[in-house]
């Protein structure tokens, strides 16, 4: 090699550092440090601001909304890991969920629920009969709406996803939007009263639909009540959402760690092709992820219903995209950060509500300018990792 060539090999080597330098982004480390040092400035802002008590009822608020969050994000990031498709009709399974809870339960003194018409017992007064009628309502009524909503997403898998298997990435992406619009306008048709005429009523777009649910765990039910009367206050119906949720979470991923179905999954994740040489039913796989992943939208849709006693039938896809920002956040395809993120993502706006004036009106800005910055700053989130697209 002559000196003159030598000098331009040793002029060009700096330009990969230089490269390396400009690059926007940072390590996992490095996002989980600025992340944590962001919510406890924003936690010390609220206690300044608020005061202590009102800052640990508002966290305490953003965990329960969180917890539902989490449900629905472990859901998407469920199939994406698996087919590497965001399926946004996944919020709509979730409120679709939440009116199969009253298509069973009934409105009391409104409409007669399955259970009542058909078997003749009344589930909404054994779940207020004591604590343990309310186990039991919950161990009926969990099974059947997860069972109902599992099947929604292997009905959906078939009919609308499987053909585009293979197809460019942008065609199942809008039939996941079109199958959103779909189930939408099924719940507007099929469980949405008409208003009375010439009145506003349930039938009007965006008028909530009331549950049967609101009286099984009275919302002055209280657990814990730390610093007095005016201190930070645990109720039942709160720690019910969150206790349910984590033990949901716990045991998909207990179920997809340690059973053959699970086992198939990671399998597939990993390389579709290889594990299907080793004898993998591919179909049978996703089938059994799309059932897993609405059955756990399916806990979050009842136990919404039971907390906030009213649904909205095109709420889902707005729940939906908040559940993929929580998903995004804590690293899509992991459901340990899908988990974590969607408790982080009912802090931001519990963070949001309080510290800006007119809060509510920001929240939804301030969830999505956090998927703008994530995916610009560490695009695989909190506990995801790049890996190489598939052939």
């Amino acid at each position: 090699m002559s000196a003159a060539t030598g000098s331009a090999v040793r002029g060009r080597r700096p330009a990969p550092r230089v490269r390396r330098r400009l690059r926007l982004g940072m390590s996992q480390g490095q996002f989980l440090g600025v992340l944590t040092a962001v919510f406890l400035i924003l936690l010390l802002l609220m206690v300044v601001q608020d005061g202590a008590a009102t800052a640990g009822n508002e966290v305490w608020r953003g965990l329960v909304l969180g917890a539902i969050y989490a449900l629905i994000a472990v859901g998407y990031t469920l199939v994406y890991g698996i087919i590497e498709l965001i399926n946004f009709a996944h919020g709509d399974v979730f409120t679709m969920s939440a009116f199969y809870s009253v298509f069973l339960a009934g409105i009391p003194g409104v409409q007669e629920g399955f259970f009542k018409r058909f078997l003749g017992f009344d589930i909404n007064h054994l779940a207020g009969s004591g604590p343990g009628g309310l186990i039991l309502a919950l161990l009926i009524i969990f099974p059947i709406a997860m069972t109902l909503a599992g099947l929604t997403g292997v009905v959906i898998e078939r009919v609308a996803y499987r053909r585009l298997r293979n197809a460019p990435r942008l065609a199942p992406l809008i039939t996941a939007v079109g199958v959103s619009f779909l189930l939408e306008g099924i719940m507007f048709a099929f469980f949405v009263p008409p208003a009375p005429p010439g009145q506003p009523g349930l039938g009007t777009p965006g008028a909530a639909y009331p549950t049967g649910e609101d009286g099984w765990i009275p919302t002055t039910h209280v657990l814990l009540n730390i610093g007095g009367s005016h201190g930070v206050v645990i109720g039942a119906n709160d720690t019910m959402v969150i206790v349910i949720a984590l033990v949901a979470m716990f045991a998909l991923a207990g179920f997809i760690r340690y059973s053959r179905t699970g086992k198939a999954m990671r399998a597939s994740a990993q390389n579709r092709d290889a594990a299907q040489l080793c004898g993998i039913n591919i179909n049978r796989t996703i089938s059994a992820t799309f059932f897993l992943g609405s059955a756990l939208a399916a806990v979050g849709g009842v136990v919404y219903a039971m907390h906030y006693h009213t649904i909205t039938w095109n709420q889902g896809y707005q729940f939906g995209l908040i559940a993929f920002t929580a998903a995004v956040l804590g690293g899509i395809g992991n459901i340990v950060g899908a988990g974590i993120g969607g408790f982080l993502i009912g802090l931001v706006e519990a963070f949001t509500v309080t510290l800006i004036p007119n809060g509510g009106s920001w929240a939804l800005i301030v969830v999505f300018a956090v998927l703008i910055l994530v995916l610009t700053l560490q695009p695989t989130g909190l506990l995801g990792m790049r890996v190489p697209d598939r052939a």
